[in-house]
């Protein structure tokens, strides 16, 4: 957690942060000339906003050292390049958390370390899968259409579900999986060692490895060949199968296996 005197900090830089989000013209200036330093012409191109008004803007931002003149082009100066890259993440977590603000508004998000909560722009181009009165099974579906296909898959399992199990079982039993790694608490693992069926299975499958944890987690994280796929539990405690994220990109698998390794 954020320490108090960290806090304190925080809030005497919001000022800062407040100068340049609360100006349109500050913070595209800021966005446009971050891959390539732009001359006036440029700028006034790209912003459709007349000289004067790029010019105030421009001097605002030299006389903060955010950007500096080099002949007849501007650029950020170190100091701008890391605001406008921390902008740009603010603005992608932004855009993250909105996208999908229905999964996580109705969640319990307690176990979500720091790191995943600060990093959601990794998953921006994740996609929500709900179930509906129509289809009872849609997210659970989408799930197992994911991994169907896997040849590894690692996966933060918190509930005894023999849905689930039936369906790595058949996995296991097939060709395409070649290794499953479960993370478990210790309690699950009990469990599971009391179905003898799901005990060979799984538990003590040569394709299988099991990491033991003490404390169960409030999140079903699964991470496959080509998928990233989340549930998580409602804020009364019981685990929820009608809504699910699924992401297919580089950037959402960086985000969960950094968070399969924090467990």
């Amino acid at each position: 957690m954020t320490s108090h005197e960290t806090k304190k900090q925080l809030t005497k830089e919001f000022s800062g942060l407040k100068y340049i989000l609360t100006s349109e013209m500050r913070s595209k200036l800021l966005l446009t000339i971050y891959d390539d330093s732009k001359n006036l012409d440029d700028l006034r191109n790209e912003l459709k906003k007349p000289s004067a008004t790029i010019l105030h803007g421009l001097k605002e931002l030299e006389n903060n050292n955010l950007v500096r003149k080099v002949q007849k082009y501007y650029e950020l100066t170190s100091n701008g390049y890391l605001i406008t890259t921390n902008m740009i993440k603010l603005i992608e977590n932004w855009y993250s958390v909105n996208k999908s603000k229905l999964f996580w508004n109705n969640h319990d998000l307690s176990d979500l370390p720091d790191d995943a909560l600060k990093n959601m722009y990794l998953l921006k181009n994740a996609e929500y899968v709900n179930s509906t009165t129509s289809d009872l099974s849609n997210a659970f579906n989408a799930y197992i259409k994911q991994i169907s296909k896997a040849r590894k898959l690692k996966i933060i399992l918190p509930i005894y579900s023999e849905n689930h199990f039936r369906h790595l079982i058949t996995l296991l039993d097939g060709n395409e999986l070649e290794c499953l790694e479960l993370v478990i608490s210790e309690e699950l693992e009990n469990a599971m060692r009391q179905n003898e069926y799901i005990k060979q299975s799984i538990l003590e499958n040569e394709k299988v490895r099991i990491k033991t944890i003490k404390n169960n987690v409030k999140l079903f994280l699964t991470i496959s060949d080509e998928a990233v796929c989340l549930t998580l539990f409602f804020k009364d405690g019981h685990y929820d199968d009608s809504q699910i994220l699924i992401a297919t990109d580089d950037e959402a698998l960086k985000w969960a296996l950094n968070l399969s390794a924090y467990y």
